[in-house]
Formats: structure tokens, sequence, C-alpha cells
């Protein structure tokens, strides 16, 4: 998924700790496999090579995230849409040359998308991308289910303590022993430091161009794309997001950066247990592209 990942774990012995380490990232390997847009062989890639011929069959995890990204695409109007990949793929090449894409080209990606053209069928677990040459993208939710994933094979193995974080997104199970919670450092926002959270039986995720940004023509833009412009979005955005699951809290942060501060959180409100921070300042210049 294009991310480190790391695993850190209270168990009653090293044996027991290597074994559910183990295990934990072989689950979140099995998850790559399905899901990743950086492997032409993924489950993903393949059923997106199938777009415009109906119907495919597809594996109880990538229908899972499909699902749960259907969900949020809907509440929040299209903010957050992991059919965004053909723009992903234009969008990524412009942060290496340093040129916005040609308007062509940006029409031409925008003709394929849209989270609509995704038919889910619960009954006969199968996939519909309706227009030919869709692509998706699921780098706003899949790491969110990774960590719920490592949590519950940790949890299988008998660890009860832990933590599981990939690029930004944390998950987390019981409080280590004698502490109230996993100390979470938040990122600063609006002009105020950093601050520190106990964090127990949750997920926490920060999505925005803090690190990973592009200068072009004097203007800096976010890896994050708007699926309305088919650009990065060119206010400096931050958005964290806690919820009880990864799979909520990464796809929502994903989708607050897009909304900004005071739509994102009536997205957020919208779900059990969920809450948040949300930063926007004006279009400004850059430092070199992170």
């Amino acid at each position: 998924m294009g991310v480190r990942a790391r695993a850190v774990a209270y168990a009653p012995d090293e044996a027991v700790a290597k074994a559910a380490c183990r295990s934990a990232f072989e689950r979140v390997a099995q998850l790559e496999d399905a899901m990743s847009d950086y492997r032409p062989d993924s489950e993903l890639m393949r059923l997106c090579a199938r777009a415009g011929q109906g119907p495919v069959r597809v594996s109880e995890d990538l229908f899972r995230v499909l699902s749960a990204a259907r969900e949020v695409s809907q509440r929040s109007g299209g903010a957050f849409d992991v059919t965004v990949g053909p723009l992903v793929q234009l969008w990524r090449g412009a942060r290496k040359t340093h040129a916005l894409p040609p308007e062509r080209e940006l029409a031409d990606a925008r003709s394929r998308i849209g989270w609509q053209h995704v038919k889910l069928d619960a009954a006969a677990r199968t996939v519909e991308l309706t227009t030919p040459g869709m692509r998706l993208d699921l780098g706003g939710i899949a790491k969110g289910d990774a960590g719920d994933e490592a949590i519950k094979r940790l949890r299988a193995r008998g660890v009860r303590s832990a933590l599981f974080e990939a690029g930004g997104d944390i998950v987390v199970s019981d409080a280590p022993p004698g502490t109230n919670g996993w100390q979470i450092e938040l990122p600063a926002r609006d002009g105020r430091p950093a601050r520190t959270i106990a964090l127990a039986n949750a997920a926490v995720s920060t999505s925005g161009d803090t690190a990973q940004y592009v200068e072009i023509a004097g203007r800096r833009y976010s890896h994050v794309v708007d699926p309305q412009t088919g650009l990065g979005l060119g206010e400096h955005s931050v958005a964290t997001v806690i919820a009880p699951r990864g799979i909520t809290a990464d796809a929502l942060s994903t989708a607050a950066t897009v909304l900004g501060p005071e739509r994102g959180m009536k997205l957020i409100r919208q779900y059990r247990g969920a809450n948040g921070w949300i930063g926007r300042s004006p279009p400004r210049a850059g430092a070199e592209e992170n």
C-alpha cells in the first residue's frame, strides 16, 4: 500500500509476541495482495481490468472494503471516492514533473470516475465497474482496514494490548499495562501545538499535506486529490479522526480534508463514536516536494 507498517505488542513472553506479530503481518500481506494499486497482479487491479465487462466475484476482504467505501461516498456526497484512480495516476505524474496535467487528460480521467458506477451485489458477492477504463484506488481506506485486521490477529494469538500503525493510520487494542491508554501525539492545528491523548480500543487517522505535497508554479498542492477538480487540494488541509475502527477513521479523515472544517465535521458526527479536528488555511507556496 506504499507505506511502512509496524506493530507494538505487550505479551506474556517474547515467543508469543513474535508469533502474534508474524501472524498479523501475514494478514496484512493478504490484504496487500487483494487491495494494492501498486501491484498489477493484485485482486483490485484484476477487477479494474474487467471494468465494463459485467459483474466479477471478489473476495470477502475486497467486498468488505468496497462496501464501506460506498457508504462513506454516499454520506460525503462524493468527497470520498475510490474510483479516483485515473486522476491519482495523473497526479502522481504531476508530482514527479512539477507540471499540472493537461486539461484534456484531466477531462478524460474525470469521465471514468464516479462512485455510483460501482455496483455491489452482497448476495452474490460481486462487484461491477460499469464504465470501461475505471481504476480504483483504496489508499484512503485500506490502511485502516489493515490495522483492524492486524489487531484481530494479535488478539487471536493472545495479545490483548497492541498497536498497529501504517502511514498515519493507527489502531490500538487494550491499554498497555499500568496505563490508561496508548499515548498518541496528534499534529498541531490552527496555530495550536501538537498534543498527546490516551487511546484504547480505538483508531486514529490523520490525512493532509503536512508531509506529502508538491509546489507547481508557485502554488502548493496536496497529494489528496479532489474528485471534483481532479487536482490535489490547493489549500493546506489536515484532518485527524478518532473512531472505533480503523477503516472508519481512515476514510473519514480522507473525506474531511476534501470537505473542509464545517462540512467535514458534519460528516464525522454522522458516525457513532467518531470525533475529529480539521484545519485549513488559504493556498500558499511550499518548499520542495516531500
